[in-house]
């Protein structure tokens, strides 16, 4: 199977681009006559409608993490993986119905200055130095390494910097717009990428049918999968036992069955939707019921996500075992352009186009809440304090433009080690390290009076020092079987904790940190928020689309448990 594309693959992927570039010039030359307001250029001037909203979050969410890493993961843990996506559309639901309120009620537009209105500008000046260093250096490098690789290994040839360059560029011409240029782009984005997803997913079933017999039948092909690994199609990773494989053991380490449920992928996805900068810059411009409307499209949309991302992993891993797919460069993370290679001329062009398009809304989306993070949490406050909006939308700018520079010469040789592991774990992981301190934080001051800011600042290091200790020194040091946990040989010699469970210790003690520590101060704290019961009302549209997402949930874990 020849890996290049032709130039029937290059013209659609070029329409595309020219596409996307012009739709984001539209939308730029409408709100020029804004150009140096600093709320136009952040926040969209508050003009997003509910489609806008939902589709730019599930553009910027859906990333080369997702088709190249969770498809990896699809190959290798199966339908398990797919709790991510799934749980998230539950995470959404939370946050539309109690953390937007909140969010929208105290006129909160980054989430550093959610720390400093409810806590103090200390614990709001260190989360906004940690939020820049992740996302510059885990987030965007990942996206970008991931990104290259798989487009890399589609050409056929050695272009990796060469491709890595082009997503950067192509992210910054969409992201130098400013927000409405990002969000109302990834409508398009979003369109393209569920297209493109769908066809490669319809594509590798038909050729799973037709490699084993079936005919080229997308069902008969599902079925096939199904037959040949049903050990992919169960939800829950059994715990190992004496005598498990080591294969068994680095599943569970991965996804830790049941206990992912009671800590670890909670915690993962009310952080991510919750306390992070993608909702409050698309969403708090709008309404509550806009921005409530627009999260629960984005909950509906994140449950098709698995047919897209994870399901050509598992045909890649059926076809692999029945040595239909004799090479898989880079691992259970080349799964996906392994898929690829089977698609027709034009529709590996398409493809193409979705995983790009893919990986620059994420990019896009990613460096945008760097700019507005450092310019209005730090530049205007630290560096020239009272400096007008014309400045402050430069300084976006060249904070964009330095971001994804960063970003660039991190990921030039793979510096952080992000293809060790696969790339979806590699984020997971290592975003981990800080979410149960962040969350922690965040739910105890949005909904308990009493929580201080000496133990707010206390929480975030303490959830960050948990999560070192129990992922890297714990196993040493407390053996490998306590009653807190077990810890199982990971291959490389040693005993590592899951990282799910590692989170739900990091997250049970920090709060207890927190708890304690408040109860020493007043039993209201002056700068809590003021909540009441209207603030949580939904609308019967609301209740609705609730609903339906919750009766589709059920149903897939039903079939899939």
């Amino acid at each position: 199977m020849n890996n290049n594309l032709v130039t029937t693959d290059y013209v659609v992927f070029i329409i595309y681009f020219l596409i996307v570039s012009g739709y984001g010039y539209f939308i730029y030359r409408q709100r020029k006559k804004n150009e140096h307001d600093a709320k136009a250029f952040f926040l969209a001037e508050g003009t997003l409608t509910w489609w806008a909203i939902g589709a730019s979050l599930i553009a910027s969410n859906i990333s080369a993490e997702q088709f190249i890493g969770m498809s990896g993961e699809g190959f290798f843990l199966g339908i398990a993986v797919a709790a991510y996506e799934w749980i998230a559309a539950i995470a959404l639901i939370i946050v539309a119905v109690w953390f937007i309120p909140v969010y929208l009620k105290n006129k909160i537009y980054t989430m550093p200055q959610f720390l400093k209105t409810r806590y103090n500008e200390s614990v709001a000046l260190i989360m906004a130095i940690f939020w820049l260093f992740l996302y510059v250096f885990v987030n965007l490098t990942s996206i970008l390494y991931l990104g290259a690789v798989a487009i890399n290994g589609l050409t056929g040839g050695d272009y990796l910097h060469v491709i890595m360059i082009g997503l950067a560029v192509f992210a910054l011409i969409i992201s130098l717009g400013g927000m409405k240029v990002v969000a109302y782009t990834d409508v398009i984005q979003v369109a393209v990428l569920i297209f493109g997803g769908l066809v490669t997913t319809y594509i590798a079933l038909t050729v799973v049918g037709e490699k084993f017999g079936v005919g080229a039948n997308a069902i008969a092909g599902f079925n096939v999968l199904m037959e040949q690994a049903p050990e992919h199609f169960k939800m829950i990773i059994p715990k190992p036992t004496a005598e498990s494989t080591q294969n068994e053991i680095s599943k569970y380490l991965t996804f830790p069955g049941l206990a992912s449920y009671v800590a670890g992928i909670w915690i993962i996805n009310l952080n991510y939707w919750g306390c992070n900068q993608y909702i409050t810059q698309r969403a708090l411009g709008a309404d509550l019921q806009t921005a409530r409307t627009g999260i629960l499209f984005a909950g509906l949309l994140k449950l098709m996500m698995p047919l897209i991302v994870m399901l050509p992993g598992i045909a890649a891993y059926v076809l692999y075992k029945g040595g239909h797919l004799p090479q898989l460069i880079g691992g259970k993370d080349g799964a996906y352009s392994a898929i690829l290679t089977f698609l027709p001329t034009g529709l590996k062009g398409l493809s193409v186009a979705a995983l790009t398009a893919a990986i620059v809304a994420s990019l896009a989306g990613k460096v945008n809440s760097i700019s507005t993070i450092f310019t209005l949490d730090i530049y205007a406050k630290y560096f020239k304090k009272g400096t007008e909006e014309k400045n402050l939308v430069l300084v976006g700018r060249s904070t964009v433009f330095i971001g994804m520079i960063l970003a660039v010469l991190f990921t030039w040789n793979d510096l952080l080690g992000i293809g060790g592991e696969g790339g979806f774990t590699f984020i997971q992981k290592y975003t981990g390290f800080i979410s149960p301190g962040v969350f922690a934080m965040f739910i105890l001051g949005m909904f308990w009076k009493r929580t201080t800011g000496s133990a707010a600042i206390a929480g975030v290091l303490a959830g960050f020092l948990f999560s070192v200790f129990f992922n890297e020194m714990a196993p040493s040091l407390l053996g490998n079987d306590t009653f807190l946990y077990t810890a199982y040989p990971n291959g490389k010699g040693g005993f590592e904790i899951p990282f799910h469970i590692c989170m739900g210790l990091s997250f049970f003690f920090t709060m207890a940190i927190m708890i304690v520590m408040s109860l020493a101060g007043p039993k209201v704290n002056p700068k809590a928020f003021e909540l009441d019961k209207s603030m949580f009302k939904v609308s019967p549209s609301t209740l609705a689309l609730i609903v339906i997402t919750l009766l589709i949930i059920a149903a897939l874990y039903v079939k899939f448990w």
